[in-house]
Order: C-alpha cells, then structure tokens, then sequence
C-alpha cells in the first residue's frame, strides 16, 4: 500500500513539474500566456493589431523625416535659391513735363519755397509775390517763360497833390526820364515800369514810395536742359538764353557764360553743341521730356535720349539701340497717363520660383524660391513638437484638476466642474483669431509666437481630459484599495498621485495618442489661416496656405499636396496607435 501511494505521488509531482515547464518562444503559446505580467499582455495585444503596427511605422516614419532629415538635407530651411536668367526690367522713366521748373542764379535767395510762391501767385494773375522777406516780381518773357527780379532800391519818392520830389540813394544818379517814368507809374498805380530795356519798380511805403531797379534771380519755365556731360554747367544763363534761341526759329546758335554754343533743332527736342567744326561736342539736350535712368549706375547718352524722344513723337512700342559692346539691344516703351517706361531684358539673378521637382530639388521649389521637401522636414519638426508639448501640457493640467475634483468632491468638485463649463463655453476659433491679430499688432516675432501657440492650445484643451480623469477616479476611491491607503496613513496627495492616477495611466495614454491627431490638424489650421506658424519658419499648414490661387493649386501640386499628405499620414498615424493602446488596455479583449 506503501509502495503504490510512494509511486502514486512521484508520478504525481513528476506531472506537476512538466505541466509548468514550456520550451516555446510563441508569446500565444498557452502556457506562457498563463505567466505573463499585464505589461507583456498590453504589448501582446498591441502587437497582434496589424493597424496599429502600421500607425506606429508611419509615426517612426514622420519622426525620422522631420528631425533626422532635416539634418541631412543639404539645404537650409530658408534658403532660397537664384539663378540668372533674363527678365523686362525698367530700364528708364519719361515725363511729358508739365510744371514749372526754376533754375537760380548762384548768389542769389531764390528756393524751392520761393518757386511755390510763384506758381501761386501765377496761378492767380499776380505779377508780384513774397517768400520770406523777400520782394519777388514775375516778368512773362513769352508763352510759359518767365523770369523773376528782385528790386534792389535806388530812392525814395515823395508825392504830395501831384507834385513828385524824387531822393536818391547815395551813389544812384536818376535820369529826367527816369523820374518823369517813375511819377508817371505811381499815378497810373503801376508797380513796375521799364527804362531803356531795364525793369523798375514802385512800391509804397507808408506815405512815400521806393523806388528800385530790378536784378534777374531766377528763370521759370517748363522745359528741360538735360545735360549730355557730367560737368555741363547748366546755369541762370545758359537757361535762359538756350530758351530764347529755341524759341526763335531763326537761331541756330546762342552765347552764354562767354561760350558760343550750337544749337539742333529736332521736332520738340533741341541738341546743344559746344565747340565748332570737327571739335564739336554734344552739351545737353534741350525738350519738354524729362528723361531719367532706374538706376543711379545708368547713364543715358544724347543719342539715348535722342531715339528715345524719336520714338515717343512718332508713337512707337519699341526702339532699337546698340548698347555698349554695338549689340542692338530692343527696347520697349509703354505710356501711364503722362508717364513712359521703357523696359528691356535684362540678365540679372532671379529667384527660382515654383520650379518643377528634379534631382536638385525632388520636391521643387515654392513661390519664395526656397526648397519644398527641405520646408517640409523643418515643418514637421515644428507640427509635431506643438502636438507633443500641448497633449503633455493639457494632460498635466487635466490631471492635477480633474484629479483634485475627483477625489475631494463635494464643493472643490463643484468649483472645478464650473471652471471646466467655462472653459468650455468660450469661443476657441474667435479667441485665437483675437489672439493673432494682437500679435500681428505687437509685431510679435515668428520664433516667439509659436511658443504662444503652444501655450493656448494648452492651456483651451485640458477640460476633456480633467473630465476623463475625474470620473474615473470618482469610481476608483471607493475601492478596498484606497480604503487600505487611507487607513494606512498615507497623505492625500500621496492617495491621488500615487495610487489613483497611475490606474487612470492607461486612459491618459489612449486619450493623449487620439489627441496628438487633433492638435497637429489644429496647429496647421491656424497655420493656414495665418494665425500659427508664421514664415519665414515652416509647418505643414502655412506650406499649404502658400498655395491661395487655384492657377497654383492645379499647377504646382508638388508644394501643397505632399505637405497634405504628410498631414494626413500623421493624424492616421496616430489614431491607429490610439485605437491599438485602446483596445490592448481593454480586459475584456481575448486572449
């Protein structure tokens, strides 16, 4: 009886041992199932979803793409790309001059304050006019030439019940016909009078008069000596008398400063020659036509000017001109009003905008020349980091309030329920366009804003999971579990962080990975309508809100639709992972 229990209870213990014992590495091998910790059964579940095994490649994926490609990349994220290439460019402007235009003797007053006066007091009939303390008189020499005198005074004249007593200035001698002019202009009222070719003046003074001989200070008028030589001395003088040689048909040459000058008539435009015969040179150019260079390191010839109003009189598009190697170079000529342009091509560094891809730039270039999939990777970086940082700020917040409401209740509760209700009820899309704008207004930098951005995605988002937290511990602190913990003594905060949140952990984890989705698809919302991400820093959204005309949305697809399905890619990405940690947390799913 002995023996066989003996052998009865090996066999026993010999079946004991073999039943524990399993050499298969399978993790759906029974037996192995048996012994395995929670963690294990969580990843065992996890791994067995083939959807989110894919979200969770797709996440490494993005990971790899935005910060280690960026790194790779040989370009920088706002570089921007040239290369040379021939574009119109304007090249000179033309006035069809319709102002007056002054041109003053060196010593004397007259200013651009002075000139006003002066088209003021033309504008009004008036022969006289002051600037300053200074006594100005307008002398129309024709049609739109007028010269301006000053009057410097030369006696003093007293007229009592017609009898006229004329006192001279020390050194100034008054001729007979003089002072009989001079009576004669204060009877008629006149203020100027002339006396063999010269201009006088009257003006009262109190009860007598002054009496004063003019000087010329300035020339008026509406034409335009252009100079042909930097060192054209283009004075009071030389105006003047180039004026009245062009306006007398007969002239075909005028003195000025001494110098015999050759004067060319051709249509509204006059060539000045200084010198003679084979030393002739040109001077200036003499039109109603103010010709002018873009750029300060352009200087027009006469011959320029000359083919140039040549083409303006008969109306012509364009205009050939040798350039400086005697290559004919066309240029074209456009009217705005009373303005003309001229443009040629011109080789100059453009920027590479909305190239095609190519092995250079596999994605292309956008419209500020800068390389697409270089944005993209620097963009990624920056959608991804706000989604992380904002699900870690929000659930910080929601767990500390909805753990404090969960666990205390009563009045706390009630206080942070209401607070949540607020939160709640505040217009998020309105509140952020707010926001933008005040940081448009401050001028807030793109660096700094994203911080912001961060801060009140944060800040708008921890009620759902304050809510999440909260009901779950409501139902957690009834348990034997915390009956034991606060009959061992342990703190209160002790109680909620170390023992009732860690049981909410696997909910947090769900709900932060279903959430990360959400706030990239806000961040490159906001991206898109201006109020994230501001350039030149990229993320996904303001990538896509480059793209506003449907002519570069059907045309240059290689700018916003990889960045749209970046985003895509991402957002499913992360809800395959959080419906995988869902249903792997779930104890109710199989074995």
């Amino acid at each position: 009886m002995t023996d066989n229990s003996n052998e009865i209870t090996n066999k026993g213990k010999e079946l004991d041992e073999g039943s524990h014992i399993s050499s298969s590495t399978d993790l759906g091998d029974e037996q192995r199932v048996k012994v395995l910790s929670p963690g294990m059964l969580v990843v065992k579940r996890f791994i067995r979803n083939r959807l989110a095994i894919l979200g969770l490649v797709i996440i490494l994926f993005m990971f790899l793409f935005s910060f280690l490609g960026g790194v790779l990349s040989p370009y920088d994220e706002t570089q921007v790309f040239k290369h040379i290439g021939t574009m119109s460019k304007e090249y000179a402007s033309i006035t069809h001059n319709e102002v007056y235009r002054f041109t003053g003797l060196q010593e004397s007053n007259y200013t651009g304050a002075a000139h006003s006066q002066f088209v003021l007091a033309r504008n009004a009939g008036k022969d006289t006019f002051s600037s300053g303390e200074d006594q100005y008189y307008i002398v129309e020499e024709a049609d739109e030439l007028y010269r301006i005198f000053t009057s410097v005074p030369i006696a003093t004249v007293l007229n009592f019940r017609g009898v006229t007593s004329i006192n001279p200035m020390e050194g100034e001698v008054i001729s007979t016909e003089l002072a009989s002019m001079a009576e004669l202009a204060i009877n008629n009222r006149e203020a100027q009078f002339m006396v063999e070719d010269e201009i006088y003046t009257i003006r009262q003074s109190g009860r007598e008069y002054i009496l004063g001989r003019t000087e010329p200070v300035a020339v008026e008028t509406k034409y335009i000596v252009d100079p042909a030589k930097a060192d054209a001395n283009i004075d009071y003088e030389f105006t003047y008398e180039a004026e009245k040689a062009f306006r007398d048909g007969d002239m075909d040459s005028f003195e000025a400063g001494g110098i015999r000058y050759g004067m060319e008539r051709k249509g509204n435009l006059a060539v000045i020659y200084s010198g003679e015969g084979g030393n002739r040179e040109e001077y200036a150019i003499f039109s109603r036509l103010s010709i002018q260079p873009i750029s300060q390191d352009v200087f027009l010839t006469v011959d320029f000017k000359k083919e140039l109003s040549k083409a303006i009189e008969n109306r012509e598009r364009s205009f050939l001109f040798p350039d400086s190697q005697g290559n004919q170079v066309e240029y074209e000529l456009s009217r705005l009003n009373n303005v003309y342009t001229v443009k040629t091509e011109t080789e100059t560094h453009l920027i590479s905008i909305h190239e095609q891809p190519s092995w250079d730039h596999w994605l292309g270039t956008d419209k500020h020349g800068m390389d697409v999939l270089t944005r993209l990777m620097y963009g990624g970086r920056i959608s991804l980091t706000i989604g992380f940082i904002v699900v870690l700020l929000e659930s910080i917040l929601g767990i500390i309030m909805g753990g404090l409401a969960g666990y205390f209740g009563k009045w706390v509760d009630m206080v942070i329920m209401r607070i949540v209700d607020v939160f709640n009820c505040i217009p998020f899309l309105p509140l952020l366009i707010i926001l933008g704008a005040v940081m448009d207004q401050l001028e807030v930098a793109p660096q700094l804003r994203i911080y912001f951005l961060m801060l009140i995605l944060g800040l708008m988002s921890w009620p759902g999971i304050a809510r999440m937290v909260r009901g779950q511990i409501l139902s957690l602190r009834e348990q034997e579990f915390m009956l034991a913990a606060e009959a061992t003594g342990i703190s209160v905060s002790r109680r909620i962080f170390k023992h009732l949140v860690p049981n909410v952990v696997p909910q947090l984890i769900v709900f932060a990975t279903m959430g990360l989705g959400s706030v990239i698809l806000y961040e490159s919302t906001l991206s898109f309508l201006g109020l994230g991400v501001k350039f030149p820093l990229a993320s996904w959204g303001n990538i896509i809100s480059g793209v506003s005309t449907a002519y570069e949305m059907t045309n240059f697809w290689f700018v916003w639709i990889p960045a749209g399905m970046l985003i895509l890619l991402t957002v499913l990405g992360f809800n395959f992972v959080g419906d995988g940690l869902r249903d792997a947390f779930d104890p109710k799913m199989k074995r």
